[in-house]
This record gives C-alpha cells, sequence and structure tokens, in this order.
C-alpha cells in the first residue's frame, strides 16, 4: 500500500496464513494516483482495487477464522466470539502501520504530534487523487522539497496553489528528507519498462530485464544513467491491462 502496490487478485488462496499476499500475476504498481486503480484484466468490478485490498485482507481472515472455528472452541458460539475478538484488531493495526508508514514517507519524526499528522496525510491523499499525480514521483521528489527544492514537486500538481498550502503545513513540521529517501524508492518496475523487458525477453534480448533489474535492485540509490527508471509511462503508453501468468 505505501509504495503504491496493487496485487490484483488478492483472493483467499493468494494470501498466506501470515496474512502476506502470495501469487503475484496480474499484480503492477499503480502511477497516477487513483484508489480505484485495477490493472488485472479479471477484476472488471474493481473488487481487489487499490483501496480496496485492507478490506479484502480482513475478509480473507475472516474466511480463515471461520474454517478454523472446529478448532477455536467446542462451543460454536464461543468459537465465534473468540474469532470475532481476534479479528476485532485488524482494523487498528492496520491504521497503526498506515500511519506509521506514511509518517515515514512525508519524513516526520516520532516527537510529530499525531493530531497534526492525520490531517496532513488525508489532505495530501486528496490533492494527489484529484490531480492524478505521479505516487512515486511525488514522494520522491518530495524529499528535495524538504532540502529546500520545492519546484521539483510543485510542478506536478495542476492546482499549485492548494499544494502550497498543504507544503506550507508539512514544511512546519521540520520534514527528515535523509528520512524519506531511505523509504520513498526512486525506481519501481514501471509498467511500461516491464512490458518493454518482456517483449525484449520475448525476441531473446535479456538486455531491457537487465537493466530494469538493476534499477529495482537497488530501488532508494539515485544513480546516473538510470533517469528513464523514475519516469512515468509516456501518455501514448495507454491503459494498462495485466493478466494471470504474468
Amino acid at each position: 500500500m505505501l509504495v503504491g502496490f496493487v496485487h490484483g487478485v488478492m483472493n483467499t488462496d493468494n494470501m498466506a496464513i501470515s496474512g502476506e499476499t502470495i501469487d503475484y500475476g496480474p499484480c503492477a504498481f499503480m502511477e497516477a494516483f487513483d484508489p480505484a486503480t485495477v490493472y488485472s484484466s479479471i477484476d472488471e468490478r474493481g473488487r481487489y482495487a487499490y483501496a480496496n485490498q485492507p478490506v479484502v485482507a480482513e475478509w480473507n481472515l475472516a474466511r480463515l477464522a471461520e474454517a478454523l472455528l472446529p478448532l477455536l472452541h467446542d462451543d460454536e458460539e464461543q468459537a465465534v466470539e473468540l474469532a470475532v475478538e481476534s479479528l476485532g484488531a485488524f482494523r487498528s493495526q492496520y491504521s497503526a502501520a498506515w500511519s506509521a508508514g506514511m509518517r515515514a514517507k512525508l519524513g516526520l519524526r516520532g516527537s510529530t504530534d499525531d493530531e497534526a499528522v492525520s490531517p496532513l496525510v488525508d489532505e495530501l491523499v486528496a490533492l494527489l487523487q484529484a490531480g492524478r499525480v505521479d505516487y512515486t514521483s511525488f514522494f520522491r521528489r518530495l524529499g528535495l522539497a524538504a532540502r529546500g527544492r520545492a519546484d521539483s514537486v510543485r510542478n506536478l500538481f495542476a492546482d499549485t496553489a492548494a499544494f502550497d498550502a498543504w507544503s506550507e503545513q508539512w514544511q512546519a513540521q521540520e520534514p527528515d528528507a535523509d528520512l524519506m529517501d531511505r523509504i520513498n524508492p526512486a525506481y519501481i518496475p514501471r509498467n511500461h519498462l516491464v512490458e518493454e523487458a518482456l517483449d525484449a525477453a520475448t525476441e531473446g534480448d535479456m538486455g531491457p530485464f537487465g537493466r530494469l533489474l538493476d534499477a529495482v535492485t537497488a530501488p532508494f540509490d539515485e544513480r546516473p544513467g538510470f533517469g528513464r527508471y523514475a519516469e512515468a509511462a509516456p501518455e501514448d503508453f495507454g491503459t494498462y491491462r495485466t493478466f494471470c501468468g504474468t
């Protein structure tokens, strides 16, 4: 969630008993921020859209709990109570993990008041969605803004006034740019580059795959010659769809 990953088909058999997702087939990384982002060709109704993933994870765990009821207690009602009690912790744990992750992505130290962080995150999510801003580029460039180079990220927004108002509040929290660079990747396996690598490999050329792998193996380390791996897809790339077996 924190890096914009969309699993694609996050059903019960693609989630381990530990709560981790597995079997990455039609997965992809979100570029223009939109909570309703769907890439999988079979997810016609958006069940596994980016923003739905936490809800689906909870649903999957509920199905696991149902299967375990006979092991929880001999009395069915008491077994259900135990399961419900355990599942009740999911939302608070997820919320805490999300909040801690977003705090780090924004470079906010542990001493920053939680009451100041939550509105910042909510306002930012709304801004990113309204402007369909590239998710990865935004957070990486925000590290430059923390070093006084606000134009590097400001020009991602059509509504610069709204971003400026948000940025003023964020800068008041004295964000840690070095922390942001350790948390926000410069490189992800961008969809157009994945397709480029697949097409080339199909023709026997493993060069594009090797270069993409080099980039994403050290995603936080910006390096000369890797600029194109930090850029969003060109406009003519079009709507992207992924398939089981990708």
